[in-house]
């Protein structure tokens, strides 16, 4: 008889402390008699902290010593309200620390910051994975440990590596599918894999849910559940707008287009893999278990409210020919291509006799964006506009729009059956006075 699997995931608010622990360990007692595959992203911050890290190392700034310690006290602090401080999690945390991070710390700054980034800032899974198991089994909870690294295998491109499918299937068979055999359940990193010289990548930011998805796909599972801090799937991010509402229900497509256009609840690359399998997804919250959270499947119609996201950090390129000749299909080649060689994540992009507009998420701790312009000036005549912002509505109304696009310049549009979407900078209000 095949055996019935669930893949769970839960964030790195979940776990952020001890009783977030502890919350995780009590909604996993209500499935004790099931085979749940578990991912883990870091606890809290941490990754933002270990960025951190990665950025005084690689400027030489002498503070990435102070800045990793003050990462494990964090850590040292939670474990110390979950175990008795002869637990063997101490030295096995300690040896983490050391084999993942601290080695990195004792050599030069290796040339690619990527490469750098990725054995560093993946130490917070590694470490937040030990601890949240280590104290399932405390809790008469048995839970197996797994390193996702020795399941994921993806290409050697750092901080965005691509899965390698067809290896990565074959490991969980060989891997996985023998620890299912097993009482309780498996425990993992979100977010990490490794290249076939056994170098960690990272899945891109927030890549904790693909991973949950990768597993799922892998190990044929019944279903999967994201456990957020919010309700459901919302309409819009309820930091930024009142009155969001909740959707109960959601087709694969939708979601496809909502994570594509920015929506941050669901990872972009998660719903793929899913709707290739039929596997439904569940995003409930971590705050109030019992509650539905929203259904996300092949079967659901699509009759939804507006839908509204809103990317920051974004920076639209103009770019121009050096000659008289206009921007044509040669040209687009060679700009796509060193995008694709960059990673770089791609919001709305338009074409037009003289010029090619291209607006990408620009993140301070990430050069990719300067490192593309200084590419294109060797050829191009390139303008730079920062600090801008990509607003995208599903099933948009007149009345959202207007709301929406107050105090704002358009500098880009683009509708696409049900989706609008501008890039956008504020306008400063001007005082007049006579």
């Amino acid at each position: 008889m095949k055996k019935i699997i669930k893949v769970f995931k839960f964030g790195g608010a979940s776990v952020k402390d001890a009783a977030g622990v502890k919350n995780v360990a009590h909604i996993l007692q209500q499935f004790r008699e099931e085979k749940i595959v578990i991912i883990v992203s870091a606890m809290g911050k941490t990754t933002n902290a270990l960025e951190e890290v990665v950025a005084a190392h690689a400027a030489k700034t002498g503070k990435a010593w102070e800045l990793l310690n003050a990462v494990k006290k964090h850590h040292y602090d939670i474990m110390d309200q979950l175990f008795d401080k002869k637990h063997d999690i101490y030295a096995e945390v300690n040896d983490l620390f050391n084999a993942e991070a601290e080695w990195v710390l004792e050599e030069e700054p290796h040339d690619n910051y990527d490469f750098l980034y990725d054995q560093i800032v993946s130490v917070g899974e590694l470490v937040s994975t030990r601890i949240v198991a280590a104290y399932l089994n405390t809790v008469n909870l048995p839970t197996q440990w797994l390193d996702a690294r020795d399941v994921i295998l993806t290409d050697d491109i750092y901080r965005e590596g691509w899965v390698q499918w067809e290896e990565t299937q074959e490991n969980a068979n060989r891997i996985v599918k023998p620890m299912l055999e097993q009482p309780g359940f498996i425990l993992t990193q979100g977010f990490i894999g490794t290249t076939r010289e056994n170098f960690t990548t990272t899945l891109g930011r927030e890549g904790s849910d693909y991973t949950a998805a990768i597993f799922s796909f892998c190990l044929d599972a019944e279903s999967m559940t994201i456990w957020k801090d919010v309700p459901g799937v919302l309409n819009a991010d309820p930091r930024l707008f009142d009155n969001t509402v909740k959707l109960d229900r959601l087709s694969y497509k939708e979601a496809i287009e909502m994570t594509y256009y920015g929506a941050k609840v669901i990872h972009p690359k998660t719903i793929k893999p899913l709707q290739n399998k039929n596997i439904p997804l569940y995003v409930k919250s971590f705050i109030n278990p019992e509650a539905e959270g929203t259904y996300i499947s092949s079967d659901v119609e699509d009759l939804y409210p507006p839908i509204i996201t809103v990317e920051k950090n974004q920076t639209m390129l103009q770019i121009f020919t050096r000659d008289f000749s206009f921007v044509a299909e040669h040209h687009l080649s060679t700009l796509f291509q060193m995008i694709a060689d960059l990673r770089l994540m791609v919001n709305m992009m338009q074409n037009s006799a003289i010029s090619f507009s291209v607006c990408v998420t620009d993140l301070e701790i990430d050069d990719k964006v300067d490192r593309f312009v200084a590419m294109l000036q060797k050829d191009f005549k390139v303008q730079v506009d920062k600090g801008l912002e990509v607003i995208a509505v599903r099933h948009p109304q007149d009345n959202v729009l207007e709301n929406l696009l107050k105090g704002k310049m358009i500098l880009m549009e683009e509708r696409v059956k049900e989706t609008l979407q501008f890039v956008v900078k504020d306008v400063p209000i001007t005082t007049w006075k006579a």
